[in-house]
């Protein structure tokens, strides 16, 4: 058990937070697997780069990838005062979210489920 009183652990707890910009976007309405493949894309490169990647890539993912990508920009901008020229992603990864269990009709009667996944997607930028 923690000693102290209770706004002093949570000013101990929030003193070692990870003050690194980032962005996360929930219930995204593409899978994971379909996201890391976007994200693999991305991940290590500075902004710029990853801002041309995500622009040209075809994927419906990256869409949503480089909406969250500019929101990590702003992010680190406003609140961190960092410069945009020296941001890199440090982490970008897709956790699995909810699934929407839909039926399909099939043959004789039967019918199949399909899954519809979401995912979380979460991009972590630094400075370098």
């Amino acid at each position: 058990m923690a000693k102290g009183h209770r706004s002093q652990i949570k000013r101990e707890r929030n003193a070692n937070a990870d003050t690194r910009p980032s962005a996360k976007l929930s219930y995204a309405r593409v899978s994971v697997q379909k996201a890391c493949f976007v994200l693999d894309a991305i991940r290590g490169k500075d902004v710029t780069t990853a801002l041309a990647i995500v622009t040209y890539n075809p994927r419906y993912a990256s869409t949503l990838i480089e909406k969250l990508l500019k929101s990590a920009i702003a992010n680190a901008e406003n609140n961190n005062g960092m410069k945009a020229e020296n941001l890199f992603i440090e982490e970008c990864y897709a956790n699995k979210g909810p699934t929407m269990k839909r039926v399909k009709p099939r043959a004789r009667g039967s019918a199949y489920r399909i899954e519809k996944r979401m995912s979380h997607i979460t991009i972590v930028l630094n400075e370098r």
